[in-house]
């Protein structure tokens, strides 16, 4: 990961990009102000993990070439994650996991209280710049799955006039959904200092609150990533704040996490499992949850009924009703 993180910060995808998808090393190295010979010793891995493509013409130049990966690296764009690795490899985010033990033998301290003094929610609402990167790397996820919970599940939103995104972060999804769903109201919720930075919507109003005290009334309660974040207590006041500020009538939340399946198969589930020892390292009592730990939370939360449905991501979209 640091060494991706280190293609980002020297810009090379975006050089790449910039110059038509290919350049030779000498061009690259004289774009990025680099060594060729330092240069090369990292593009020789990324390439090895196919980030990059590597070819050599008859005279011997090499050639580095961009692919889908490596356009996720790119500086700007809507199916970029270079945020989200930027966060997940800032010094804040590493210094946890040589903290791992204090979870694992459940010391009384998480390991990234162990490694920054205070968990993650009060880290970043102290540090403003710490804050932004979660919002951004949020933004990046925001970009890549609300489309495809848009294009796969088009019905999804059928008959709903307002949609609360609860923990919405900067609003990008609120600003998607309402783009994909132009009869909805979007109302992106936050803790204040992060509602305060929302992007200007049109169709999204900001709001600024604490999920476990109220959520905005709205037909439906949309959810992303934000569940994992914490344990099965606080999930279900969570989303008994959800339930009790859908519409009784037409109301649903709408949960977009991990379901882990551990005999699954599918291309995401590495991710899935990876992503849960992130939850291990980053958070007090949040973990990824199997199909078995929704059910037993949604059941105690008061929910009748719920759906999983399946999307092209690492993510599925849970539909719980009241």
């Amino acid at each position: 990961m640091a060494i991706v993180k280190c293609a980002i910060d020297l810009g090379i995808a975006d050089a790449l990009h910039k110059n038509g998808g290919s350049m030779s090393l000498t061009e690259l190295a004289s774009s990025l102000k680099c060594p060729p010979s330092s240069l090369y010793r990292v593009m020789r891995f990324l390439a090895h993990r196919k980030i990059f493509k590597l070819s050599q013409t008859s005279q011997s130049t090499l050639i580095f070439a961009e692919t889908p990966l490596s356009r996720r690296l790119l500086s700007q764009g809507k199916n970029s994650m270079a945020a989200f690795i930027q966060l997940e490899c800032s010094p804040v985010m590493l210094a946890p996991w040589l903290c791992l033990n204090n979870r694992v033998q459940e010391k009384g301290v998480s390991a990234f209280d162990a490694a920054n003094g205070e968990d993650v929610w009060s880290y970043a609402s102290n540090n403003i710049a710490h804050s932004k990167l979660i919002n951004d790397a949020m933004a990046c996820d925001a970009r890549v799955v609300v489309p495809r919970i848009i294009k796969e599940w088009p019905n999804l939103f059928d008959g709903v006039s307002t949609v609360v995104d609860v923990g919405g972060g900067d609003g990008t999804a609120s600003s998607m959904l309402v783009e994909g769903f132009p009869w909805i109201q979007g109302i992106n919720f936050d803790l204040p200092h992060v509602a305060s930075e929302g992007l200007p919507c049109e169709r999204v109003q900001h709001v600024g609150g604490n999920m476990f005290e109220s959520i905005p009334k709205a037909d439906v309660a949309f959810i992303m990533w934000v569940l994992h974040d914490w344990g099965d207590d606080e999930c279900i006041q969570i989303l008994k704040n959800c339930k009790e500020a859908i519409a009784k009538d037409k109301g649903k939340v709408i949960i977009v996490e991990s379901v882990i399946e551990e005999d699954a198969k599918d291309k995401f589930e590495d991710a899935r499992l990876m992503l849960d020892m992130v939850m291990l390292a980053h958070t007090t009592n949040g973990k990824e949850r199997t199909f078995k730990e929704w059910s037993c939370l949604l059941n105690k939360a008061g929910f009748g009924h719920f759906d999983v449905n399946p999307i092209e991501a690492v993510q599925s979209v849970i539909v719980a009703y009241p």
